[in-house]
């Protein structure tokens, strides 16, 4: 029997959503743990769509995983979060999937949300869900950035280096730059992201709301399909996986989960 779960966390105290060497604490070896308590069995390699990075946070991340256990979906979602009871990970909902579902290769679309904390003074509780920046920022120089970047275009120059993709080429559908306050947010959806795309693309985005770069140097960096002439990473700690997007087929929950913070 294959089951989709709907999950969210924390990603402050994890290395990422992946099993490692090393025994580092990541979300997916916790939530398998917990998953194998319920199901009486062992519960590995459960796929995920979307593979989150050392202290990046999700409000719907989606998986699957196989197993002979047969349990209602409510036992799924209230067993597996009592074994996670005191963790920063929590099970939204629980869903029976055909073997045609796969949590990666069925997504269609990915949203993203940075948050960026803009004041003078470092926050002192937020400072592990927010990206701080001293700097007072521009929204609408933010909102002209961004512009040139939705679309089919390579992306080669908003990843790491380190990135394995065959491709760079990815379509941006949606880049939205809004303010309430001292907090700017960034909402992007894509058909698929690059290994820290996200992050560089807020990195551009916060240079140019700065001041230190005009909007076009957004494009400029793009067209030169080249990392090393790319802006700064932004940091890990203000990004959200918040939503998947998979066919209607499927009947998987829907959930708002655009509001952060």
């Amino acid at each position: 029997m294959r089951i989709a779960l709907g999950i969210e966390y924390d990603g402050s105290a994890f290395s990422g959503w992946q099993i490692q060497n090393g025994n580092l604490a990541t979300v997916q070896a916790t939530l398998e743990a917990a998953l194998s308590k319920i199901a009486n069995e062992k519960i590995e390699k459960c796929q995920v769509a979307g593979r989150t990075d050392t202290g990046v946070h999700a409000t719907e991340q989606v998986i699957h995983f196989n197993t002979t256990a047969r349990r209602s979906m409510r036992s799924w979602v209230l067993g597996v979060n009592r074994y996670l009871t005191g963790l920063t990970i929590s099970v939204l909902w629980a869903h029976p999937v055909n073997d045609e579902f796969h949590a990666r290769f069925s997504a269609q679309r990915r949203r993203y949300r940075y948050v960026i904390f803009s004041r003078q003074i470092r926050p002192s509780f937020l400072h592990r869900q927010v990206s701080w920046d001293s700097r007072t920022l521009n929204l609408s120089r933010m909102q002209e950035a961004a512009r040139y970047l939705i679309g089919e275009h390579d992306f080669n120059s908003y990843r790491t280096v380190k990135c394995q993709a065959k491709s760079a080429v990815k379509t941006i559908h949606c880049l939205d730059i809004s303010q309430r306050g001292e907090y700017f947010y960034i909402d992007i959806e894509a058909n698929s992201f690059l290994h820290h795309m996200v992050r560089n693309i807020a990195g551009v985005l916060i240079t140019i709301g700065s001041g230190e770069e005009e909007p076009v140097w957004a494009k400029q960096v793009l067209d030169e399909c080249d990392r090393t002439k790319g802006g700064k990473t932004a940091p890990s700690g203000g990004l959200y996986l918040t939503h998947i997007t998979y066919d209607k087929k499927f009947n998987l929950p829907q959930l708002d989960s655009k509001t952060i913070i």
